[in-house]
């Protein structure tokens, strides 16, 4: 059998492994997204016994591999008398551990907003959920979505952990194509483009993002303007983009 006849044949396995990989991709975002907001954010408390618990838990996540996780949850937790789904533990492990990367992103913008910002909306009497939410967040927001964007291609790729664990994602099929080809180089080729176009693909919709976040604080383009295939050269266009480049 030749390679592409061997390629025609697990195509409708490959794509079961691929909705495996989006549905681990998309869970373990969720769940990272959320952890990382509410441990980046706690991470940034005076108060000890809250602060505590969430360095303890971001250190631990990031210190620790993320296969010896997904093994622990998989596999030993079952000798205690816990037996997860795979999907389950597969999101699991990924949100754990890149939600405790994206904690220290998300700290990490926060802290970066100007201090300035925070003193005024003091004045204004704002309580720290109204900073939190109406000014600090909207302009950290902006700074951190580059860097989670990272963060989200690494945790697609880490996916590919999920085979270990008898799940059949796109790793798993990619490899049954390799044993039934003997072609290494063809199948993880095929492997290869397969994770670089989901990755690419993924890149476009955090850029966009970005976009979307940078012009409503007044720093960018609108969304309009950046999918616009032709540039605009009206008038008002033109005015608008030199206001952008003089504004402070």
């Amino acid at each position: 059998m030749s390679n592409l006849d061997a390629l025609t044949e697990a195509l409708p396995r490959i794509g079961e492994g691929i909705l495996i990989t989006l549905e681990l991709t998309a869970g373990g975002a969720v769940l990272a997204f959320v952890l990382a907001l509410t441990l980046g954010t706690t991470a940034r408390v005076r108060n000890l016994a809250i602060r505590g618990p969430a360095r303890i838990l971001i250190e631990f996540f990031r210190g620790t591999s993320l296969l010896v996780q997904i093994f622990w949850l998989f596999y030993v937790l079952p000798l205690l008398g816990y037996q997860l789904d795979p999907v389950f533990c597969g999101i699991l492990a990924l949100g754990l551990n890149y939600g405790a990367y994206g904690a220290e992103v998300v700290r990490g913008a926060l802290n970066s907003v100007p201090k300035a910002q925070t003193e005024a909306a003091v004045a204004l009497g704002f309580g720290p959920w109204q900073r939190l939410r109406r000014v600090l967040f909207p302009q950290a927001w902006a700074l951190m979505i580059p860097p989670l964007a990272n963060l989200l291609v690494h945790l697609l790729k880490g996916t590919a952990v999920a085979s270990y664990i008898t799940l059949q994602d796109l790793t798993f099929e990619i490899e049954k194509l390799r044993d039934s080809t003997g072609d290494t180089l063809f199948a993880f080729g095929i492997g290869l483009l397969i994770y670089f176009v989901i990755a690419y693909l993924l890149s476009l919709g955090m850029n966009l993002l970005e976009a979307r976040a940078k012009h409503k604080l007044g720093r960018g383009p609108s969304l309009r303007e950046v999918l616009r295939l032709a540039p605009d050269t009206s008038l008002d266009a033109v005015a608008g983009s030199a206001r952008r480049k003089v504004a402070p």
